[in-house]
């Protein structure tokens, strides 16, 4: 048939639903949502909906300038960060020089360029699976990076994100900090001097929202009015009432998510030690997940070891240089002791 797009669209992690899984395939929060938020929820006036949502997300914006010390002019809230990514290609990356990215990061970098018709380049990552600055410096239409990068869950220190800006004043260079909140320092205290930085951020992660859909983008005003424009020329009404009136909530209550984070990141850090002292090798996570391998085991037969036992973690079949790795969301300590002990086992019945 004429006309038609072809399409090699993004492939999510598996969204198993049993009662006694342990779902660690998707980095979701293990932990619910700010009890401000089961409040507000409760307290919905569901005689709003017959309206259609605020344009601007107002609210959502008021409360993320209060939290960033930013004013709302900074911020564009999306249906998820997914869609502000999105929208953020649509609107940056209108170059015929390519766009650059790492070769081994979130997979959507990839599909949005090919559906836009963006030129890029993928750079690999070094034998450390991190990213070399100097690769950066070549002529380009724009830079986006995830820092921390998924899915190795590996960190640039700020001073490096400040020398990639530096190197590439007349492109917008985009931070994608999905994971932020697990690490140790934003790019947010570079906006100031860098008009050229664009930063991503989701409420799925560390928020516990991922079933919500709400992400926003932080910028120069200017540069934020671009993604506007686009945004309302697909669909200004992309976040819901429901989605502004929890997103707020959830924004509101740091207190609460600074303890679960927390807790994630002690829970990483024991499990990471933990699976060490088995043989296990994993990579230095900034993130709510770990990249691990064991240097005597068939990582594929593990993989389907722990489905076996409804435990559900993310392997990528498609990237080469990580068929011998796993990638394991952080659950609670309750959920990563048990998923230990089966390695435990595993190893036993298989000596290793």
């Amino acid at each position: 048939m004429k006309g038609i797009r072809k399409i090699t669209p993004y492939v999510p992690g598996e969204q198993p639903n049993y009662s006694d899984m342990i779902k660690l395939n998707t980095n979701e929060n293990p932990y619910p949502p700010s009890p401000k938020v089961k409040a507000a929820l409760n307290n919905f006036d569901t005689e709003q909906l017959k309206r259609y949502s605020s344009i601007n997300n107002p609210d959502v914006k008021a409360a993320l300038a209060t939290k960033h010390g930013l004013s709302p002019k900074h911020f564009i809230i999306g249906n998820g960060s997914d869609e502000v990514l999105a929208f953020c290609f649509l609107a940056f990356f209108n170059s015929s020089d390519p766009l650059l990215f790492p070769d081994i990061t979130y997979g959507f970098y990839k599909v949005w360029a090919d559906l836009f018709h963006i030129p890029y380049r993928e750079l690999p990552l070094n034998e450390q699976f991190a990213i070399d600055l100097k690769d950066y410096t070549q002529t380009n239409g724009g830079i986006i990076i995830a820092n921390p990068n998924a899915p190795t869950g590996l960190f640039k220190p700020i001073a490096e994100i400040k020398q990639l800006l530096e190197m590439n004043p007349d492109v917008i260079v985009i931070i994608d900090e999905a994971y932020i909140d697990f690490a140790t320092e934003s790019a947010v205290s570079l906006l100031d001097n860098y008009p050229n930085l664009v930063i991503v951020r989701t409420l799925s992660k560390s928020s516990s929202l991922a079933g919500l859909r709400v992400g926003y983008a932080l910028g120069n005003p200017i540069y934020i009015q671009v993604v506007e424009s686009i945004k309302s020329s697909f669909n200004p009404y992309s976040v819901d009432m429901l989605a502004e009136c929890l997103a707020v909530a959830a924004l509101e209550d740091d207190t609460y998510y600074t303890k679960i984070t927390n807790k994630i990141c002690e829970t990483r850090n024991w499990f990471t030690t933990s699976i060490s002292n088995l043989g296990f090798q994993a990579l230095s996570s900034q993130t709510n997940f770990i990249l691990l391998t064991h240097p005597d085991i068939v990582i594929t037969e593990l993989y389907h070891y722990l489905e076996s036992q409804d435990v559900f973690v993310r392997y990528f079949s498609t990237i080469d240089r990580l068929k011998n790795y796993l990638r394991v969301s952080i659950g609670t300590q309750e959920e990563m002791e048990k998923v230990q002990q089966l390695l435990v086992n595993y190893l036993q019945n298989n000596d290793k």
